[in-house]
């Protein structure tokens, strides 16, 4: 594979490369999920900022850089170290936990629905998140058709007003409520939950570290880890920067430092007013809400926020629904998928794609209606999310340390530092991340361990399959390299 020599305007600010990786990857619905780790969330977004976000966006840099004139993103960094077929399987991998990420948010948004029309109890529905998942997703694929200019601007605005303002909210209330001298939630632990408290002296106290003696206690990681990801979309501009070698890294500890005080101050926010016996992790941020606006007399205040978060999260899905695939356009392009997968709208939306797309979040979205527990089937989800798209990491990672032994003088405009000891934590990370999403949650009632682990395994290996399959099957028609 031969880099284009097609250049980009060097015009991003380290500031505007910031605030594009942060808004790439901030997302309230996992506040909830720190939240439930009370004092060991410290540890948590530690060890995801540290140990996956940091080396996961200097390594994409690098190979965004390189091959910045072309389209395709990980299927050009993965196809150039080791051929087509794993490139294609990398770019689906990167496309099919997009697909599995799109019931967790909509579940998301229709818990605040739920608290918007003053129905809380809908939130813990199985039926209701099912329904909500397949008719908004399903009304998102069609506007998403028309690729209108309009998109892009419902997507900032829904960014700024469904992310920032409830963000920056739940912060202030949760400072006003330890300011009102309320009870704490994260003080109120009993001796039972001991993934996140343990007896010292006969009394109760918070753990700060987590409890390692059983990996069902730090399953949260997995998901955790997954709110971080997600930096390799924006890595792609770096070679837009007037000095990216200078103003990349620092852009990227300015993002770290903004996802790291959300994350952070926000979950502190919701652990302080929901007690952990109560908290849920798909509707804990709209919990939370409730409680802090009745404490200062504005419940009035709650339908419109749950709005917010609601259209927060639909401006998400319908600024992904579309750019994930296509990237695989690109490949059926060059027949590695069947042609008519190429079909596109007159507006450019690759058509057929997603279609199939909406199928799949539709089957993943009736696992709502056979579980008991919303919370289990949302971290499921979420599990299944994390193998996946830790599965296409790990393959960046090693294409990044091949291309430096294999194609040593390709041009990169940023060239990450101590690649292979950056690429190397990022694997262990990523490891880990991996080793854990197949391990039921001590938090949750999962109920039968087998049938979750089964549930998860069964999807990875399924998801990772296919593309090799594929890939196989139409050996015949992908280009040589």
């Amino acid at each position: 594979m031969e880099t284009s020599t097609t250049t980009k305007p060097k015009t991003l600010t380290t500031g505007a490369m910031a605030f594009m990786t942060a808004a790439a990857i901030i997302s309230l619905r996992g506040l909830p999920m720190m939240a439930a780790e009370e004092m060991t969330m410290f540890f948590y977004i530690a060890f995801a900022t540290l140990l996956f976000l940091i080396p996961a966006a200097l390594v994409s840099a690098e190979l965004g850089s390189a091959f910045a004139g072309q389209e395709g993103g990980v299927y050009r960094w993965v196809g150039a170290a080791f051929g087509k077929k794993m490139g294609f399987t990398a770019i689906w991998l990167q496309w099919i936990q997009n697909v599995v990420w799109y019931p967790t948010v909509l579940a998301f948004a229709a818990a605040a629905i739920a608290y918007g029309i003053g129905k809380p109890e809908l939130a813990n529905n199985g039926k209701f998140t099912g329904l909500f998942i397949i008719i908004f997703y399903w009304i998102a694929t069609f506007i998403a058709f028309g690729g209108t200019k309009i998109l892009s601007k419902v997507t900032s605005f829904g960014f700024v007003i469904g992310t920032v303002l409830p963000g920056i909210i739940v912060i202030v209330l949760g400072i006003v409520w330890i300011a009102m001298k309320k009870p704490l939630g994260f003080e109120e632990l009993t001796a039972a939950e001991t993934t996140v408290a343990k007896v010292v002296n006969g009394t109760v106290t918070p753990r700060w570290f987590p409890d390692l003696t059983n990996l069902n206690n730090l399953s949260y990681l997995a998901g955790i880890i997954l709110l971080f990801a997600g930096v390799e979309v924006q890595a792609v501009h770096a070679s837009e920067m007037k000095n990216p070698k200078k103003q990349y890294p620092l852009a990227i500890l300015i993002s770290a430092v903004i996802v790291f005080a959300l994350f952070t101050f926000g979950s502190i926010a919701i652990a302080a007013v929901v007690p952990n016996s109560q908290l849920q992790i798909e509707s804990g941020l709209m919990q939370a809400l409730s409680t802090m606006l009745k404490s200062v007399k504005m419940s009035w205040a709650l339908p419109v926020l749950a709005f917010c978060v609601a259209f927060g999260s639909l401006a998400g899905v319908l600024s992904w629904i579309s750019g994930p695939s296509k990237g695989l356009l690109s490949t059926a392009k060059e027949g590695v998928l069947p042609e008519v997968l190429a079909k596109t709208t007159k507006a450019g939306a690759p058509k057929n794609m997603m279609l199939i797309q909406g199928l799949i979040v539709t089957v993943l979205a009736c696992l709502y209606f056979v579980m008991k527990d919303v919370s289990v089937a949302f971290f499921l989800l979420s599990a299944l999310t994390v193998a996946v798209y830790i599965i296409m990491y790990l393959m960046m990672y090693a294409a990044a340390i091949v291309l430096r032994k294999k194609q040593p003088n390709l041009e990169r405009p940023y060239k990450a530092p101590a690649l292979p000891l950056i690429a190397g934590i990022g694997i262990i990370a990523a490891i880990i991340g991996l080793v854990l999403s197949f391990v039921p949650p001590a938090q949750l009632p999962i109920g039968n361990p087998a049938s979750y682990i089964a549930i998860v395994a069964v999807g990875t290996v399924g998801f990772l399959v296919i593309p090799l399959i594929i890939a196989t099957v139409r050996k015949s028609k992908i280009k040589q390299d």
